[in-house]
């Protein structure tokens, strides 16, 4: 299932086809910063304390490039769906794992 470029939020947690969890850390015009984990990664349990991102770098690309990839419907904190909304503590420990703060700082100025 491909995502219509209005479907990408920040903040929201995405699952590829390949099984790579992707979460949206920020958004300015046509461009984003994301979170990738691994291929071939774990689903999270119920309650995921920490996200799968722990030194893989964030990357930065244009919204279509980010929304043609193949995506999956998930379960996250018991709910199915495309995409699931992160909490402030999730958001900001993808971030951090991913070492992502100077280049959202960049992006948003």
């Amino acid at each position: 299932m491909r995502l219509k470029e209005k479907e990408v939020e920040v903040g929201y947690l995405y699952l590829t086809t390949a099984n790579q969890y992707r979460a949206v850390l920020a958004m300015k015009g046509e461009f984003l910063i994301y979170a990738p984990s691994l291929e071939g990664t774990a689903p999270l349990s119920l309650n995921p304390a920490t996200m799968p991102f722990e030194n893989m770098p964030f990357k930065k690309c244009q919204i279509v490039t980010f929304a043609k990839k193949d995506y999956q419907v998930f379960d996250f904190n018991g709910n199915q769906a495309i995409k699931h909304k992160l909490n402030e503590s999730q958001l900001a420990e993808a971030i951090a794992q991913c070492n992502a703060k100077s280049a959202i700082a960049t992006l948003l100025l």
